[in-house]
């Protein structure tokens, strides 16, 4: 079994600034790939951005681009997503996934095994 811990997750003003982080444990394995998908209330689950563990590719939903950053840390099994110039709009829950097989679509939720339980992000205007 493999659990997903994310953190950092909080309140912010507008074109403020918010570092998630997920720390894998449990089961080892070498992740494929982890991500972060967030939903807001009423709206379904969304990807954000994963990387791949090589560290060779990222993606980023179209909306975050630029402003948000995927990256792994020194730790194994450590992911963060830095979140910069953030909106109301950005207002979600924010989960972490991992899925230690190839992905065909990295941006659908159904291609991860594993995930966290999630951490709050508001962002006030």
């Amino acid at each position: 079994q493999v659990q997903l811990v994310e953190s950092g997750g909080g309140l912010v003003q507008a074109g403020g600034s918010l570092r998630l982080s997920c720390a894998a444990s449990g089961r080892t394995f070498s992740n494929y790939i982890m991500g972060w998908f967030r939903q807001a209330p009423g709206k379904e689950r969304e990807f954000v951005a994963a990387i791949l563990w090589t560290g060779d590719s990222t993606y980023y939903a179209d909306s975050v681009k630029g402003r948000f950053t995927i990256s792994r840390g020194n730790a194994k099994n450590t992911v963060y997503l830095q979140m910069n110039s953030l909106t109301p709009e950005d207002t979600a829950v924010y989960y972490c996934a991992a899925e230690e097989f190839l992905v065909t679509h990295p941006t659908l939720p159904n291609e991860y095994d594993y995930w966290g339980q999630g951490t709050q992000v508001t962002v006030s205007s």
